[in-house]
């Protein structure tokens, strides 16, 4: 057997050893002696991108991990305040976090001061190993819900996952959970910069947080929109995120979008909000007719609005099937 063969075996058996009392602390700690022997590859450098006066973000291209992007796969978003850079969503594994904190210290000397997790997804909070590492002390904020989840399974789940999706690339990685919570309506202020959180219930999530930047008119929104992706719903719903659409629409009334997937803009929200709607409502009306969930799909395929979009979804083709049946089955439990 292969050394990371055995390494790999071996840590799959630690988790479970550990997961009743301990999960992320001991997994952590079989990490620290895994990455003596094995750590997955540096990740290219990408670029930093101005978005607004006080945002950057390093943007990710692609929708989906893979072997050959090592996990980049979520935008990396940087708050350039007075006070220091926060980071909103800190990617997918350590080495995604190290190029980032590469690529920051390339243009800034001002020190990263805090880190937003938007939600529990392992793309979105990985990376911050590296940024506890080279900032010792950090605050590190999500909602409650989301600091729950990753303390618990949710931590070591999403770790082991992103493993194997690159071929262990993102492999030395530790679960390093947010440490200070944020609910609806909480503000940070770094001097003359605000960074007002927003969040509406179950979306993409049910403890999804957005991060309006007040000064510059812009939201990040993390997962609970996305820009030709189509998104991840298993653990979401499609009339909580309709809801959270029209919140931030009324509250926020930012001129940019920042989603985690794909790229900033004003129609991010539109965008999503009527691919969902199509998905939704189809299957509402299909469960109002009585007809099942195939005639349901058949019908979403046939709507113009989503056929002309669907050449240019990452993930649209692998994962249609399952967020009309995931509609279908809100819908269902709706109508009882």
């Amino acid at each position: 057997m292969k050394r990371r063969d055995f390494l790999r075996s071996a840590a799959a058996a630690a988790a479970l050893g550990a997961a009743e009392f301990a999960p992320w602390q001991a997994m952590n700690a079989f990490a620290r002696e895994v990455e003596d022997f094995v750590r997955g590859p540096a990740v290219k450098d990408h670029p930093l991108r101005q978005i607004s006066k006080h945002v950057w973000i390093i943007f990710s291209p692609d929708g989906f991990p893979t072997p050959e992007n090592q996990g980049m796969m979520c935008n990396l978003t940087f708050v350039d305040t007075p006070k220091g850079l926060v980071v909103v969503d800190s990617g997918a594994s350590v080495q995604i976090g190290e190029m980032a904190i590469r690529q920051i210290r390339k243009k800034f000397t001002k020190p990263v001061i805090a880190v937003i997790n938007t939600h529990y997804h392992g793309d979105h909070w990985l990376g911050n190993d590296a940024f506890a590492a080279a900032y010792p002390d950090l605050p590190i904020y999500a909602h409650p819900g989301t600091m729950a989840e990753i303390r618990g399974m949710q931590g070591n789940l999403w770790r082991t996952l992103m493993e194997q999706w690159t071929n262990q690339a993102t492999l030395g990685t530790r679960v390093v959970p947010p440490n200070r919570p944020l609910d609806h309506g909480n503000e940070l202020k770094f001097g003359d910069v605000t960074l007002r959180v927003h969040h509406y219930g179950k979306a993409h999530t049910p403890s999804d947080i957005c991060i309006e930047v007040v000064e510059d008119k812009l939201t990040c929104v993390g997962d609970v929109a996305m820009d030709r992706r189509i998104a991840n719903m298993d653990d979401g719903s499609f009339v909580g995120t309709f809801k959270a659409y029209d919140e931030l629409e009324k509250n926020a009334r930012s001129a940019i979008w920042l989603p985690g997937h794909g790229e900033p803009g004003p129609n991010v929200l539109k965008w999503n909000r009527t691919l969902f709607e199509v998905i939704y409502q189809t299957c509402e009306k299909a469960v109002k007719a009585g007809l099942p969930l195939e005639e349901a799909k058949a019908l979403v395929l046939k709507d113009p609005r989503v056929a002309s979009n669907a050449r240019d979804t990452k993930g649209f083709e692998a994962n249609i099937g399952k967020y009309v049946s995931l509609a279908y089955l809100e819908a269902e439990a709706a109508a009882f």
